[in-house]
Formats: C-alpha cells, sequence, structure tokens
C-alpha cells in the first residue's frame, strides 16, 4: 500500500471521527432523538465499511 493511501485513510479516520463525534454530542443534547451510544456505534460501523472498501481495493 502506498503512502498516498495511508495518507487518504488516516484523513478519512480523522474527519470520519471528528464527524462521529459530533454526532454523539448532539444527541446527547436531544435525548429523545436516539441513544449516543447507539449513534457512535453506527458511525464506526460505517467508518470500518469505508476503510475496509478503501483498503481492499486494488
Amino acid at each position: 500500500m502506498s503512502t498516498l493511501h495511508l495518507l487518504v485513510i488516516l484523513l478519512l479516520v480523522v474527519v470520519a471521527v471528528l464527524v462521529f463525534g459530533a454526532l454523539v454530542y448532539l444527541t446527547h443534547q436531544h435525548p429523545a432523538w436516539r441513544e449516543p451510544l447507539v449513534v457512535g456505534f453506527t458511525g464506526l460501523g460505517f467508518l470500518a465499511v469505508v476503510v475496509t472498501l478503501i483498503v481492499t481495493r486494488r
């Protein structure tokens, strides 16, 4: 895997962590919407799918 691929994956992870952290914070402020942990775990699952697709693609 090239350095460019690793850099793109790193940037995706950083952006995804920020977005999902913001979603968890938002749902924590409005608990009637969803459980914060469910939103966080859903986001982490989505992140895992995106990273897996990038890593396994040639």
